[in-house]
This record gives structure tokens, sequence and C-alpha cells, in this order.
């Protein structure tokens, strides 16, 4: 099997994540391109303890975890635990980031609303310090 044809229960894996925006190894399958009602949807799939640079959405975001356990943190805030069921809904300009845990894989929906207002605003990684700051609460 070729990195694209393995799946996980739902979607197909899809590309490896650019490397420029992530730490460690993720995969993007785009499920609802850009043009669709002003919506793009993706599956993104964190192999553990890969998760995203901090950055924001003009539009907002919305993540719908379908499988594993994963982390999401706005900034200023502690990480929040993310299980399968969860949906979390990020605010328009809102600074954060989210991916696995250190021990499994996580896999979500990322729904991105208002897709004309432009791409994602990356900035800096997440360091090693601020991933494992993670307190159950």
């Amino acid at each position: 099997m070729t990195t694209t044809e393995e799946t996980n229960e739902i979607f197909p894996r899809g590309d490896r994540a650019p490397a420029s925006y992530f730490t460690g190894t993720a995969w993007v399958k785009v499920l609802i391109p850009e043009p669709a009602l002003d919506t793009t949807v993706a599956n993104v799939v964190f192999e553990p303890g890969c998760r995203n640079n901090w950055h924001s959405h003009k539009g907002g975001q919305i993540l719908v975890c379908l499988e594993g356990e994963g982390y999401y943190q706005e900034k200023g805030q502690p990480i929040r635990l993310l299980r399968k069921g969860d949906v979390v809904q990020i605010a328009p300009g809102l600074i954060h980031w989210h991916g696995a845990t250190p021990h499994g894989r996580f896999t979500h929906l990322a729904i991105g609303p208002g897709a004309g207002l432009g791409a994602a605003d990356w900035m800096e990684p997440v360091t090693d310090e601020e991933y494992n700051s993670y307190k159950p609460q």
C-alpha cells in the first residue's frame, strides 16, 4: 500500500502535511475544496506526538474529532484533551494549535468556514515545553 491508499476508519489518509507547518508527521485529505459553499473540509491524521504550529483562521475553524485522543490549545489557555465525538468551535483570528497526544494517533475533520477570506495565518512551532504542559483536569 502507498501512503495515499492507507485509510483510517472513514476516509483515505491523504498526503503528508507540509513540514513547515507541523512538528512530526500528519496526513491531510481535502474532502471539500475551497470554492464549495465558501467552506473547506479536510480529514487530518496526526501521528503520535505530531502537532501543527500556532495559527489562526480569518473565518474561524471547526474541529470534529473522529478517532484517538488529541490536544487543543488557545494562546494563553491550558491544553484541552480531545476525544472521539468532541467538537471545537474556534473563533475567527483566535491563535491556537492542535495535534495528537504523545501516545497515539489522532484524527479530526477540519472545517474552514469563510474560506474566501484566505488561508490560515501560520506562526511559530509549538515548543516541546508548551506541548508537554498538558495537565489532566
